[in-house]
Order: C-alpha cells, then sequence, then structure tokens
C-alpha cells in the first residue's frame, strides 16, 4: 500500500523509527470492595492464577486510592498481562455507572475457541447470567457478564480455529478507517496522519 501523502516531512509510506510502539497491556487495575469474593470469581470462574498480593504502603501516592494500607492483587490475565485489583474500604465510594464519560465500559478479554465450552459450562456452574455467544463485530464472537463488583466483562473469539490473532484481524484498510473518519472531521492533514498510522 504506497502512501504519497506527506505530515511534516515523513512520508506515510515509509516507516517512522520514532514511532512509539507499546507492547500491549502490562496491567489493568480495577476496584473492589471484597477481596476475597473477587479472588473467587477471577480464580475459579475465570482461572486467572492470583500472583502477586501486597499492601500499598502507608504514605504511598502513586496513583493508588487514597487510602492507606488497602491490599492490590494482581491476576495472571494470559498473554504476559496482569489483572489487578485494590480492595476499597466497605461504603467508600460510589460505585461507577459504567456507561457515563470516564468510566470504564468493559473489559474484554481474548480466548481461543477451544476454551469457549469450558468457560460456558464454568459461568452455567457458578450461576452467572451471561449473554452469547454473538457476533460482536465482523467474524468475532463474544460472551458478556458482570463480575462480583458489577464490571461488565467480555470474553472474545475469533470463530476461525487455531491462533487468535485479534490486531490482524481487526486491522481496517486505510479506506475503511477514512470512511468512518471522515464523520469527524473534514481536516485532511488530520486524516492523513491518523489513517497513515
Amino acid at each position: 500500500m504506497q502512501q504519497t501523502s506527506t505530515v511534516g516531512t515523513t512520508k506515510l509510506d515509509e516507516p517512522d523509527l520514532n514511532r512509539l510502539k507499546l507492547r500491549g497491556v502490562h496491567h489493568l487495575a480495577l476496584n473492589t470492595e471484597d477481596i476475597k469474593t473477587t479472588i473467587d470469581f477471577y480464580v475459579e470462574v475465570l482461572g486467572m492464577p492470583l500472583i502477586h498480593a501486597m499492601k500499598i504502603p502507608a504514605g504511598v501516592d502513586r496513583g493508588n486510592p487514597p487510602f492507606q494500607r488497602i491490599r492490590h492483587y494482581f491476576f495472571d490475565m494470559g498473554n504476559d498481562s496482569l489483572l489487578a485489583f485494590f480492595e476499597l474500604p466497605k461504603g467508600a465510594k460510589e460505585k461507577a455507572d459504567r456507561n457515563s464519560v470516564a468510566a470504564m465500559q468493559h473489559v474484554s478479554f481474548s480466548i481461543s475457541p477451544s476454551q469457549v465450552d469450558k468457560l460456558m459450562s464454568r459461568l452455567v456452574d457458578a450461576g452467572i447470567d451471561h449473554m452469547g455467544p454473538l457476533e460482536s463485530a465482523p467474524g468475532t464472537y463474544s460472551i458478556y457478564f458482570y463480575d462480583p463488583n458489577g464490571i461488565r466483562l467480555e470474553v472474545s473469539y475469533q470463530n476461525c480455529g487455531g491462533d487468535q490473532h485479534v490486531i490482524a484481524h481487526f486491522r481496517m484498510s486505510r479506506d475503511q478507517l477514512l470512511t468512518e473518519l471522515r464523520t469527524v472531521t473534514a481536516d485532511e492533514a488530520w486524516l492523513a496522519r491518523i489513517a497513515g498510522i
């Protein structure tokens, strides 16, 4: 795909050697009021091993919730990524509305098609209401449910068997991206910069 548009002095068809490239999710930090119930759900139902358990040292403020000595536990969610929970004191904060701006709407975990039946059995055995599998995007299927904290979860897979290549599967062509992005703005310099990534 050759592109001759330029942004600044960089042609879009040339690799940007200075571009920051992240590896994926290191950890996602969420909140709970009941770490025991949270552990039971993530270990027993979703099969995520608890791999690290600590309390935030007194007087530490590095982005953690503003409470002293609270638990901060980490689960292995696969693919070299972690899911973490802070345990807030009961009633310390109002529950978030997942459909509000600046609130997390849901988390989607990736699963291979061979594991879907096992997940469905665990959800049924645990009495967890769920929706799906249903086609959530072209060629992608998802199962939706809530964790004990009211966090909406999704488990997604491509129904192609074998390895799941999420990025390769979801990547749109530049023209497809531009069709949608033109509903945001007519600024061609911005469009060329964003769709050229």
